[in-house]
């Protein structure tokens, strides 16, 4: 291909990849909440009594697809496919179709964790009563040949990236994505979640995929479904699981061009802060500085399914205060994308997600106080978090002003004049901050609400000049303190 042909092929699908980037929140919305597995009609009641009143923007679902029944159901079996049908604990393609009928009517987009790098690693029957038959490389249900997969070879050496890409994750049986029976049938697996109506996938071990071929995928898909209230002409929003320590043979910008991509750096380097192993101040150049990926191009998140139960360098619910503060930080931050971990409770890494002696999954239970029963987490439940997601959403367009710190581990900042924090992750706070709003009585959306125009916690007096008294106490409950314009219930004359 001579030079000026290969920099018109570039031109013209620049457009397309932007627009893979593109998440399609509705107007005022941020954050994505992974409801990991959950029941596709628990997800659909979500979005309907609670998702769509705390800003909340899109659900990323578990992976839709027909998988492996394994014994004692671990978590992982659902990444384990044996077909792409859409039959799983958590429904069928009824109760899917019904999930995301109700959801982006009330503006909440599904994101489906898309799982096509592999099938299984045993042989067995799938959700959907499909067969899976390991030795002879046969799944009937999709169908699968021995010819549609990588020679057998384990994964030795992250070294080389081929061994990477060609080889067998866990011993996954490796799907060749270079071929074209391999190729059609995921586009035509995607195609038919984008005609359910979704709005994007979260692509599975992308890292162990060869960019070339992801490219071709994306680019056969289909335009969003306008029926689900999509813009005519819209692509599906593609971000990718590549996890880059930067010591291997691949690197997550190989993938950014066509799509964006998970940024795991985020919990790793906010964990380590907000642990105490790093010091808070550190953060003000927060972004490609610490060697993240230029905002534009990530989903930034604390933790998932896989990193909380893998790393022990990860915060979790497991550490509350401590995930409250890393978690509010990335909110507050305008960096990436964000994407926050609804959980169940666990005891073992492999420990699947609650369900009856028939192995079928049970629903979460709602308290009266809001919170998650019937062993689920619900993180995306706790006040500090989505009280967080609103912040972001009120301060959207605005950058970080009026940086402030200790030089140690207490900081504060300003996003434009619309919002204000404050962290302390050691000592107690006890000062005036700038705040950058105008006068008033704000309630600190941490520690309480805004109920008939008062807040049930903390409240802050910023006087004129923006200037406000705070004090925060170390061994508090919350190690933050966050307002903005929307939590003002009254004005103060000057």
């Amino acid at each position: 291909m001579n030079t000026s042909v290969s920099a018109c092929l570039t031109l013209s699908l620049a457009p397309l990849i932007l627009r893979q980037s593109h998440p399609h929140f509705s107007h005022g919305r941020s954050t994505i909440v992974q409801l990991f597995e959950w029941k596709w009609k628990d997800v659909a009641d979500e979005c309907e009594r609670f998702l769509q009143y705390k800003g909340y923007a899109g659900v990323q679902v578990s992976p839709p697809n027909e998988n492996l029944v394994i014994g004692n159901r671990p978590w992982w079996e659902r990444y384990q496919p044996v077909s792409y049908k859409l039959v799983t604990r958590s429904g069928n393609e009824e109760d899917f179709l019904d999930m995301s009928r109700r959801c982006n009517i009330v503006g909440i987009r599904i994101y489906v964790d898309a799982v096509f790098n592999h099938m299984t690693a045993g042989s067995g029957t799938g959700t959907g009563g499909s067969k899976a038959y390991y030795q002879e490389k046969l799944y009937p249900g999709v169908v699968y040949h021995r010819h549609d997969f990588h020679k057998p070879c384990p994964i030795t050496t992250y070294q080389d990236a081929a061994v990477v890409r060609n080889c067998q994750l866990k011993g996954l049986l490796d799907l060749d994505q270079g071929l074209d029976s391999v190729r059609g049938k995921i586009v035509d697996y995607m195609n038919h979640l984008i005609e359910l109506g979704v709005a994007g996938f979260r692509v599975d071990a992308a890292k162990h995929m060869w960019p070339r071929d992801l490219d071709y995928i994306y680019s056969k898909l289909d335009n969003l479904n306008v029926k689900f209230g999509f813009v005519s002409g819209s692509r599906p929003f593609i971000f990718q699981e590549v996890l880059d320590d930067g010591h291997e043979a691949i690197n997550k910008n190989e993938y950014t061009r066509i799509g964006r991509v998970v940024e795991f750096q985020v919990g790793y380097e906010l964990s380590n802060a907000f642990r105490g192993n790093n010091k808070l101040t550190y953060l003000e150049n927060w972004g490609p500085a610490w060697g993240l990926l230029n905002s534009d191009k990530a989903v930034a998140f604390i933790d998932n399914h896989d990193t909380q139960r893998n790393s022990h360098e990860i915060l979790t619910y497991k550490t509350p205060k401590q995930y409250k503060m890393a978690t509010a930080f990335m909110l507050a931050h305008p960096y990436g994308t964000t994407r926050v971990m609804s959980s169940y409770e666990f005891d073992s890494m492999n420990q699947g997600p609650p369900a009856d002696s028939n192995g079928n999954l049970i629903s979460p239970g709602i308290n009266h106080d809001g919170t998650c029963s019937n062993g689920y987490v619900c993180e995306h439940r706790w006040r500090q978090i989505f009280n967080m997601v609103e912040f972001r959403n009120v301060v959207h367009g605005t950058d970080v002003t009026n940086w402030w710190s200790d030089n140690n581990q207490q900081i504060a900042f300003c996003r434009g004049n619309k919002g204000f924090i404050v962290f302390t992750n050691y000592g107690d706070v006890d000062r005036t901050f700038q705040t950058c709003l105008e006068p008033g009585i704000y309630c600190d959306v941490i520690s309480g609400v805004v109920v008939d125009g008062k807040c049930t916690g903390k409240a802050v007096s910023v006087v004129e000049g923006g200037w406000a008294y705070i004090v925060l106490g170390a061994l508090e409950e919350d190690g933050v303190l966050a307002i903005h314009t929307k939590a003002k219930i009254m004005s103060l004359n000057v």
